[in-house]
């Protein structure tokens, strides 16, 4: 087979897994490298990485690419894949798909010659990956509040895609919902949906829980401290997140950081969210 429609899933966690074998389901063939500790359906090849940069002419790695900045991230992996100058060159004449892929370009000059695009930044992946999140912030509530989630005053700091989808999903369940924003418009639509709008400078007290999705120290420990009663506040803020949780532990406010969570909560649907968002930029 041209090796031009053969797939290439190179690293990761559990998302990973998924998204290879639903490439294999769509009739791809698909090699997997960096997975010696998983497991898959039939129809994933594993493959070392010479095996896979040589039948692969689309490869897809995680999200992020990497954490360290020098090996790719890959949780079933035997041993440490180093992303330097002979990684890059094996991608050379590929096209490559990857989440975050600052710090990988960061690796190797030879990254400016290879046709790397980055699925994070995509507007489709921005919105689906808000469902998934959004529930898995609901469901750290549920686990980590020792009350129930409905009736309880919530607040919701930050309108944006998670914003949006969390906010619908705490009314549907019962809150009373609080959201905070800057624009006039979005506290308009946030009255609109059915919540209660505040300014995002003009947070107080009298909430049960608090979720913040604003990538700003909104936080602060001036703010934690007119928080006080409160028992739980989920940051779902993209790194290095809006809480200071030093403070938060002070003054006796439970604060937990929830990075990756659609690959955490929701596996499956996370890696489809990847391939559907990589069959539209194969398209372009």
């Amino acid at each position: 087979m041209d090796s031009s429609v053969n797939i290439g899933v190179l690293g990761g966690d559990n998302r990973q897994i998924y998204l290879a074998e639903s490439l294999v389901r769509d009739g791809y063939e698909v090699c997997a490298c960096g997975f010696e500790r998983a497991e898959f359906s039939a129809g994933v090849q594993k493959t070392s990485l010479e095996e896979l940069a040589d039948a692969c002419g689309i490869i897809i790695l995680p999200l992020p690419v990497t954490i360290d900045g020098v090996t790719l991230k890959a949780e079933y992996a035997e041993g440490r894949i180093l992303l330097d100058d002979a990684f890059a060159e094996k991608m050379r004449g590929k096209r490559v798909f990857g989440g975050m892929m600052d710090r990988l370009y960061s690796t190797s000059e030879v990254w400016q010659e290879i046709d790397a695009s980055d699925y994070y930044t995509r507007g489709e992946f921005t919105v689906k990956n808000a469902v998934p999140t959004a529930e898995g912030a609901i469901e750290i509530a549920m686990k980590e509040y020792v009350g129930t989630v409905s009736g309880s005053r919530c607040l919701v700091a930050g309108f944006g895609h998670v914003g949006k989808v969390l906010a619908r999903m705490l009314l549907g369940i019962g809150a009373q919902v609080t959201v905070a924003a800057r624009k006039p418009e979005d506290l308009a639509w946030i009255e609109t949906i059915g919540c209660s709008a505040v300014q995002t400078a003009q947070i107080g007290g009298g909430y049960d829980l608090v979720f913040n999705t604003i990538p700003a120290m909104i936080f602060s420990r001036h703010l934690l401290s007119s928080l006080r009663g409160c028992s739980l506040l989920v940051d779902l803020a993209s790194a290095p997140g809006g809480v200071d949780f030093e403070a938060a532990e002070k003054i006796g406010i439970h604060a937990i950081l929830c990075p990756s969570l659609p690959g955490r909560v929701a596996p499956k649907t996370s890696g489809e969210i990847i391939r559907d968002t990589v069959y539209c930029m194969m398209e372009e």
